[in-house]
């Protein structure tokens, strides 16, 4: 089903291309002709042979090209609801129509005019119809994280099939680096799995016999023997692919505004076009004054303005946004962030690095020796903790290590020359009898901020400790507490536990948390928080894809996944919270020009449109106070350059 509405998507985009490039290809001559006598000093063709060419090449791009839009527009005329197809499709056609009257010498020609505006609006249509197929772009993304196959024993032997053979009760040989191919349960074996792209814990999971694993997940260091129990559209992945499909397209387009406008503007201009008609045909029985005062109504209140309105602002305010790594990818998150009251925080990768750090070293020797001891060991393990405690140290040479060996879930432990290295948690100081209490009060500290702590013991006594932590961004304080400070309620989600989640909260100054949220509950959480005002939700990883397409508003830091970065209405390229101030303020700054380029392209036509009525504005001239109004809609979004949203 995904696979036949991406091919949908793909098929659309595609169509508007070819609309797009085959109106331009004929619409470019038709400007030609038109603009030749100002660009050139001499008209290309004469009249009235270049009416009846324009005529032929527009008549494609209105009728072939433009036909869904006249088709749409029309309607309205039948189902009295009127939208911006309505004005395009009446503005074209009433303008194609004075070509034929021009060569009567009724009216002026506008047949050209007509061929433009329906080729910028294909333009426009293109570009939406691209936007829409990125939607459909990150469920394929989902289903691509799955695992394409699988080895499973089957009468005794290992054998690898294609993931939609296996079935429930399969067990799965899932080895080092490899990825789960679906939900099940650990029968054999002993490991640590990464599992943030689910949970947004930034650890590995050790699991052993009885554990649960997640399908998508990957396998650290060891091997895993996992019973298949769930498959197909039963699995978590197919899961948050529902919620992500479920929650699309639940967001009111911000041309809507546009829409409820014209659906009264239209009908209004179509009335007083027809009562202009009358009055001059029946007082002052002029029919051709009468046609053209009554084209004038209809040319003065094209929709260009107007249609130039929204898109111009945001056009703008998205260019002001990319320079500082704002990207907007739907234009509606720049109307509905200004409205935002509840900002919403992932944890893991989001107000954090994602990535664990040694934040605190404890020692009763040399804090350098410390390291070099425990890197030694540690440079022989794979996991993160490990990796961090290396990176820490930064030594050119280690020293020599054997008997190593990894004691699951508690640590590591070898030898360094005739001494006996013991570097892990609590559970591994128990098992081997050796004493920390000195060290008690300090773990504890360390323990209470959501740290992880490995002490380190030499010969049976503890020489250290070192803590590790998902460490905070350098700009995650200050971005939260300008939020506060602007009267924004600031909340973290996580799935992570409630004592790291809480640490790390009171670090950056927020009051609200959710833990322990599993990522099918997280959009859960946000439609709770949306019932107290509209949700700004931030977040970086798979599991965030549903509860940033729930959000009002979903920005996604541009250093997580694709998936996340592919379901926010907005995306941090720098990975800064920084950006979520500066997203509020270039809301309210676009959102500003908007209503001043309604209230412009609306005022004109209050002042116009009775100019034409009392036939005191010549086709030609409404023409040109159209395009001028185009002009200064274009210029009034360009001042927005000017505003500060730092």
């Amino acid at each position: 089903m995904n696979g036949e509405n991406n091919s949908n998507d793909d098929s659309e985009i595609g169509s508007w291309k070819k609309k797009l490039i085959w109106s331009w290809i004929l619409t470019i001559p038709i400007a030609l002709i038109m603009l030749s006598e100002r660009l050139f000093g001499f008209e290309l063709i004469e009249m009235p042979y270049s009416v009846i060419v324009m005529l032929v090449l527009g008549f494609p791009v209105l009728f072939i090209f433009g036909y869904d839009t006249i088709k749409s527009g029309l309607r309205g005329f039948f189902t009295f609801y009127f939208n911006m197809d309505s004005l395009i499709a009446l503005g074209t056609i009433v303008a194609y129509i004075t070509g034929f009257l021009s060569l009567f010498d009724f009216i002026a020609d506008y047949s050209g005019v007509a061929a433009m505006i329906m080729a910028f609006f294909t333009t426009g249509k293109y570009v939406e119809a691209k936007a829409r197929g990125r939607a459909s772009a990150e469920i394929m993304k989902l289903l691509q994280l799955g695992a394409k196959s699988s080895i499973v024993i089957r009468n005794g032997k290992e054998i690898e099939i294609p993931i939609d053979e296996v079935v429930v009760g399969d067990v799965m040989v899932v080895k080092p680096g490899d990825k789960i191919s679906t939900d099940g349960v650990v029968v054999k074996g002993e490991s640590s799995v990464d599992e943030s792209m689910v949970t947004g814990e930034s650890l590995p999971v050790d699991k052993k016999k009885n554990s649960l694993v997640i399908g998508a997940t990957i396998n650290q260091d060891g091997i895993l023997y996992v019973k298949a129990t769930k498959i197909g559209k039963d699995t978590f992945l197919a899961h948050i692919i529902d919620l992500v499909e479920e929650a699309q397209g639940s967001k009111i387009p911000i041309q809507k505004l546009a829409d409820k406008i014209t659906s009264v503007f239209v009908p209004s201009i179509i009335i007083l076009s027809i009562l202009a008609f009358l009055n001059w045909l029946i007082i002052f029985r002029d029919l051709s004054r009468a046609i053209g005062v009554a084209v004038s109504v209809l040319v003065i209140a094209c929709p260009c303005a107007l249609g130039l309105a929204t898109p111009t602002a945001l056009m703008v305010g998205s260019g002001m946004g990319a320079k500082r790594g704002i990207l907007v990818r739907k234009g509606e998150a720049i109307q509905t962030m200004k409205e935002i009251k509840t900002v919403v925080f992932d944890k893991t990768g989001t107000i954090t690095k994602g990535k664990p750090e040694v934040t605190d070293i404890y020692s009763k020797i040399k804090e350098d020796k410390l390291l070099e001891i425990a890197a030694s060991l540690e440079k022989l393990s794979l996991h993160p903790i490990a990796h961090a405690i290396v990176v820490k140290a930064n030594l050119k040479k280690y020293r020599k290590v054997t008997g190593f060996s990894v004691v699951r879930g508690k640590g590591v432990i070898g030898k360094i020359g005739s001494k006996e290295i013991a570097i892990g948690n609590r559970a591994l100081m128990n098992d081997r009898k050796i004493k920390y209490s000195d060290f008690n009060s300090q773990i504890e500290t360390f323990e209470n901020s959501g740290k992880t702590v490995m002490i380190v013991s030499e010969d049976k006594k503890v020489i250290g400790v070192i803590a590790v932590a998902d460490a905070v961004k350098d700009d995650s304080v200050e971005a939260i507490q300008r939020l506060n400070s602007l009267g924004y309620r600031t909340v973290m989600l996580t799935g992570d536990n409630e004592r790291t989640a809480r640490a790390i909260a009171s670090q950056v100054g927020i009051k609200e948390v959710i833990a322990n949220v599993l990522p099918e509950d997280k959009a859960k959480k946000v439609e709770e928080l949306q019932k107290e005002g509209f949700v700004a939700f931030i977040g970086d990883g798979i599991n965030d894809a549903p509860a940033l397409k729930q959000s009002n508003v979903g920005i996604a830091m541009g250093t997580g996944t694709d998936i996340a970065i592919e379901a926010g209405d907005i995306v941090l390229a720098k990975g800064s919270l920084l950006g979520v101030v500066q997203s509020i303020n270039l809301s309210k700054a676009t959102f500003r020009k908007i209503k001043q380029n309604l209230f412009w392209a609306f005022a004109y036509n209050i002042v116009a449109i009775p100019l034409a009525v009392f036939g005191l504005l010549h086709p030609v001239i409404a023409e040109i106070a159209m395009a001028l109004s185009s002009i200064s809609v274009v210029t009034n979004a360009n001042l927005l350059r000017r505003a500060r949203v730092d």
